[in-house]
């Protein structure tokens, strides 16, 4: 397994790429990206350990949005049958992403226990049961170390899913080789996460935009607040659909074509 080190432009690439391969089959995406949600929510609400299990799980998540969108770049239908698929992978590499969602769990309840000795609990109400608002943020400082922790453990686990998935590597292996991609690839990663702010700021626009315009004409508000949240999802998909692009492009190829990403 080798490491590409990919010019900066790329990152505007990688959003394209989401973009345009999420239109080829936005149907498809958004449901299953509704499916995993609505999955996740149900795990949610198991008593005591639900949140915790879902936190482990979203690895797992993250991997099957990107074998969809990996399937409708080569012109497939992705179906739900997808998380099936991923589930029914080689005991070994089953058990591998287990462990790394265990781990993504760890590192996620670590944080929320970091920062809950500085603002007495209320990252954790936040984190496992809440919403955080721009005024959370500005009023404690403490979610600012959060952010922080929180962008390195999204950075250590940002191709782990894959590297398990399609290179065989094993989970703690995987989360040194995902950061130091990140790293090494820093300047493309910054130009795609500010492309991404940008789609998600123009669609949050326009959907806002078109929903008042719809309640001026008389659409309801409980309506126009599904359509806002309709929004916001499929925005969450087609993100999702391009993190695969950024695995593609910083890892060759893996040696069976027939599990590779492209």
């Amino acid at each position: 397994m080798k490491l590409h080190i990919v010019p900066a432009r790329t990152g505007m690439a990688w959003v394209k790429l989401g973009l345009r391969v999420f239109w080829r089959q936005p149907m498809a995406l958004t449901a299953l990206f509704f499916l995993t949600m609505v999955c996740l929510s149900l795990v949610a609400e198991i008593p005591l350990a639900g949140p915790v299990i879902t936190q482990a799980l979203l690895p797992l998540a993250t991997l099957a949005m990107m074998v969809a969108a990996a399937e409708a770049e080569q012109g497939h239908f992705p179906t739900p049958a997808l998380l099936l698929r991923v589930l029914r992978a080689s005991r070994q590499r089953l058990r591998a992403m287990l462990l790394l969602g265990a781990l993504y769990a760890v590192g996620l309840l670590g944080i929320v226990a970091l920062v809950d000795l500085l603002d007495s609990g209320q990252f954790s109400r936040v984190t496992l049961g809440g919403a955080l608002t721009p005024q959370d943020v500005l009023e404690n400082p403490a979610m600012w170390l959060a952010m922080l922790l929180y962008l390195v453990l999204s950075l250590l686990f940002w191709h782990a899913p894959g590297l398990v998935h399609w290179h065989g590597v094993p989970p703690v292996k995987a989360l040194f080789f995902s950061i130091v991609a990140c790293l090494h690839n820093f300047r493309a990663f910054l130009v795609y996460g500010l492309g991404w702010i940008g789609v998600f700021l123009l669609g949050t626009l326009g959907g806002s935009l078109a929903v008042s315009l719809l309640v001026s004409a008389g659409l309801s508000k409980s309506v126009a607040g599904g359509i806002m949240v309709g929004v916001a999802m499929t925005m969450v998909a087609m993100f999702l659909t391009s993190v695969v692009f950024t695995f593609r492009d910083c890892f060759e190829p893996p040696h069976d074509r027939a599990q590779g990403a492209r």
